[in-house]
């Protein structure tokens, strides 16, 4: 297998990394005000991704690093197609990590609220771009000879696009129950293992369209494989959630996550980022690389570096390893 091959399987890697991670981050501010009853239990959900949140987002910028630097032409394609979204992402995500910083600045309901809003926000708007993203790459853009947008500016908001944010979107929504009901306790947990019941099949349901739709368009037979086992996947997810073993659900939305990235990434190869026009114009992963040296470079890189990142992130989730609950919130206090 060829470097180039291999970037785009690990590229493939990093954003399922960040599909799942961040996932359920999105999911618990999604949920603040659906779950959190009071300022406490949306402060437990809140400290539940307090350690973990920023460390998540590091996958999104890997991917978009490791596009830049092995496939250039895919990472100006895809951006610069997508921009108005990409930037609405960027400003979502930077308003939600000041919010996590200056909610509990000031001892004041409205204060709170108001930064409570941002979270919910910040949590919504990247999880439904991420998704309109990767869509976009999967099902393409009218790119001219030179790998340029064709199209107006809002050429990558379609039906079929908005269909990938909802599905990621959706998934957000419900792992982030589920991991809610993996890391609290009390009726906080009681009541995300109830939504996330109620609503893992409506929520994962433009997922599995979504794949149906890539594997009739760009599907071949290998592929069948991961799209029939997400849904067997989500089928033991809820089961696993009605038995109580939220750990086990967890872990089921994971594979769920993973066979729909494996079927989508695996329509889309040999490309990277197809022409909806003229399927000439189609940007493929020989065309995109970067040159053999700088593919060389990148991969003695990411074989020191990934290692240790991965390390640090486990070492991370084991030490807060534990469930919280309304018990362990302290009294606000608030710097004079």
């Amino acid at each position: 297998m060829d470097l180039a091959t291999v970037w785009f399987c690990v590229i493939a890697a990093f954003w399922l990394g960040y599909l799942f991670l961040e996932g359920f981050d999105f999911g618990v501010g999604m949920l603040l005000p659906v779950l959190g009853r009071d300022d406490t239990e949306r402060r437990v959900m809140i400290n539940t991704i307090g350690p973990v949140w920023d460390g998540n987002e590091v996958w999104l910028i890997v991917a978009g690093g490791a596009m830049f630097a092995a496939f250039p032409a895919w990472y100006a394609g895809l951006f610069s197609g997508a921009y108005l979204p990409l930037l609405l992402v960027l400003l979502a995500l930077i308003g939600r990590g000041v919010a996590f910083e200056y909610r509990g600045k000031v001892d004041s309901e409205r204060w709170r609220r108001n930064w409570d809003r941002v979270i919910v926000l910040g949590s919504w708007i990247p999880s439904l771009g991420v998704g309109l993203l990767l869509a976009t790459t999967v099902l393409g853009l009218p790119l001219d000879a030179e790998g340029n947008r064709a199209g107006p500016a809002l050429a990558a908001v379609r039906w079929d696009t908005l269909l990938g944010a909802l599905a990621v979107a959706g998934f957000s929504l419900v792992h982030g129950a589920a991991f809610l009901a993996l890391k609290t306790d009390g009726d906080l947990r009681t009541r995300a293992r109830a939504f996330a019941l109620r609503g893992l099949p409506l929520a994962l349901l433009p997922l599995l369209v979504l794949l149906l739709v890539v594997q009739w368009r760009d599907g071949s037979l290998w592929t069948v494989v991961p799209l029939l086992l997400t849904p067997v996947a989500a089928l033991v997810a809820w089961w696993r959630l009605a038995e109580g073993r939220e750990g086990q659900a967890f872990a089921a939305l994971g594979v769920v996550i993973g066979a729909a990235a494996l079927t989508l990434f695996g329509a889309l190869y040999p490309d990277v980022l197809p022409s909806t026009g003229d399927p000439a114009n189609s940007l493929t992963v020989a065309e995109a690389a970067s040159g053999p040296y700088t593919l060389t470079v990148i991969t003695w890189v990411a074989a020191f570096g990934a290692p240790a990142v991965l390390v640090y992130q486990g070492w991370t989730y084991w030490v807060f390893r534990k469930r919280i609950s309304v018990r362990h919130i302290p009294a606000v206090h608030v710097p004079r």
